[in-house]
């Protein structure tokens, strides 16, 4: 969570990938699209991190390149590398593709990464935004398109019912057709087709990886693309019968891995510390000095805007915080409430003090009258002194359990120690080269990670009793500086 004006929560719906045509004519943007891509593009990666600025983005530039001259778009899209640990991509209006260091991080060669963009850039020539462009678009976990409530968007994101994701959910025919253009961009731009199917598996094994690891460290995220683009073991196998139909021998054309573990050592690998760390339940920030625990039963997902928060009984919200106003915490939480509850009719409960861990604090419940019925928030805010301010929002049930969990999550506001400020270091990939006598324990023993095998083997790809070779390149994840 990085530190904003509160409360900036982006509330434009996006639409998704503005490019026509098919194979057959060449592909088109419509001024109009190529307008609202442009206009979307600043708003979008202020709210997902911001473009990351490593090496690694000129890199994935001159992929996309490549592949969109391969496709007949030839210096007409634009391709940006994510400030983000989620494993995504997508494109939206005017041809503006997106992928996150997230996914960069877990492909294993530079077809790989190019079979991604091209599947993306599939969509694009295939206009499948376009066909659904009446649909709104809205940022993952917990952000809510659900229609205008009770004026306050924000409101909406928080008591809404139908959780949309930032990215369309696509057919499965309009995946089934970003394949095929996809395959056949990477044969004209010189890759191997055959790479295709293999990032569907680095794909299948990171859900995997997570869907087993979950509770840990490293298994924060829904894994997006299984959400926005769903994998069947159905698609791994097509992928590779359309590789095989392009008539281009395994092999024949280069998946460039040694280039690719070049570009990715160094890479940053989870949380950026200026958004804090999520550590399953728990939230750190080194730079604020901040933290909290959620109780068991809720998940924490980092955004460069707030944390997003859900736990038990459809109760969800966020975690962000601001500058407190003249007039103190009172004040902060008076705005927060206007920006909040926009034209709604709300019933604001008394206002009860608290110290929390040393620390001043406000927790106040609201009850809000919409079109839909009632929907009951609690807020916590806190002076984190020096002039800031930061708060919880929850909107759910006051059930007992409920309660309970709130009092558990605002009661475990702190400040951080130095000693706990300084523990918390920011974590790369490295690339290796495995050495003679190396097994799978010692590699994974240099890993920064409460799962480093099971890491270990998803980053690389490995079946679980395949082990790599002497003089193979590896990517292991350690602490920055190491």
């Amino acid at each position: 969570m990085a530190r904003v004006s509160f409360p900036l929560l982006l509330a434009a719906a996006l639409l998704l990938s503005g490019c026509g045509g098919t194979e057959t004519n060449e592909p088109t943007i419509l001024p109009e699209e190529q307008r609202i891509g442009a206009e979307q593009h600043p708003l979008l990666l202020a709210e997902f991190g911001g473009a990351y600025d490593g090496p690694e983005a000129a890199y994935t530039r001159a992929i996309g390149e490549k592949i969109a001259a391969a496709a007949g778009l030839e210096d007409r899209c634009t391709f940006t590398l994510v400030n983000s640990d989620v494993v995504n991509a997508f494109a939206v209006p005017g041809c503006y593709i997106y992928v996150t260091r997230g996914l960069v991080g877990i492909v294993n060669s530079e077809a790989e990464l190019a079979s991604i963009l091209a599947h993306e850039v599939g969509h694009i020539v295939g206009t499948h935004g376009r066909r659904q462009q009446q649909r709104s678009l809205w940022r993952e976990l917990g952000v809510i398109a659900v229609g205008v409530l009770t004026g306050s968007e924000r409101l909406t994101r928080l008591a809404g019912t139908a959780a949309e994701y930032f990215t369309l959910r696509y057919s499965r025919g309009q995946e089934y057709e970003a394949d095929d253009l996809g395959i056949l961009y990477l044969v004209r731009a010189g890759y191997d087709p055959y790479a295709a199917g293999d990032m569907l598996s680095s794909l299948e094994q990171h859900e995997r990886y997570l869907a087993e690891s979950r509770g840990r460290d490293e298994a924060r995220a829904i894994p997006e693309w299984a959400l926005t683009h769903p994998l069947t073991e159905n698609r791994v196998e097509r992928a590779a019968d359309r590789a095989k139909e392009t008539g281009v021998a395994p092999d024949a054309l280069p998946e460039n891995e040694a280039a690719y573990m070049d570009e990715v050592d160094g890479l940053l690998y989870g949380d950026d510390p200026e958004q804090g760390f999520v550590l399953g339940r728990r939230f750190a920030h080194p730079v604020m000095r901040i933290g909290f625990e959620a109780p068991p039963g809720f998940t924490l997902t980092n955004s460069p805007q707030a944390i997003f928060i859900e736990g038990p009984d459809g109760l969800r919200g966020e975690f962000a915080g601001g500058r407190i106003p003249p007039g103190g915490l009172e004040a902060y939480v008076g705005v927060l409430l206007e920006q909040l509850l926009g034209g709604a009719q709300a019933e604001v409960g008394p206002v009860q003090p608290l110290v929390v861990n040393g620390v001043p604090a406000l927790v106040v419940p609201v009850v809000v009258q919409t079109d839909q019925g009632v929907v009951e928030l609690s807020i916590a805010a806190y002076d984190g002194g020096g002039g800031d301010a930061y708060h919880f929002i929850l909107a759910g049930s006051p059930t007992e359990e409920v309660r309970n969990a709130l009092a558990s999550l605002f009661g475990s506001f702190h400040l951080l120690s130095p000693q706990e400020a300084r523990s918390l270091r920011p974590r790369v990939i490295q690339t290796v080269t495995v050495a003679p006598g190396d097994t799978l324990a010692s590699l994974a023993g240099r890993m920064a990670s409460n799962n480093p095998a099971d890491l270990f083997r998803m980053l690389n790809g490995l079946e679980p009793d395949e082990m790599p070779s002497p003089g193979d390149e590896v990517k292991i994840v350690t602490y920055a500086g190491r």
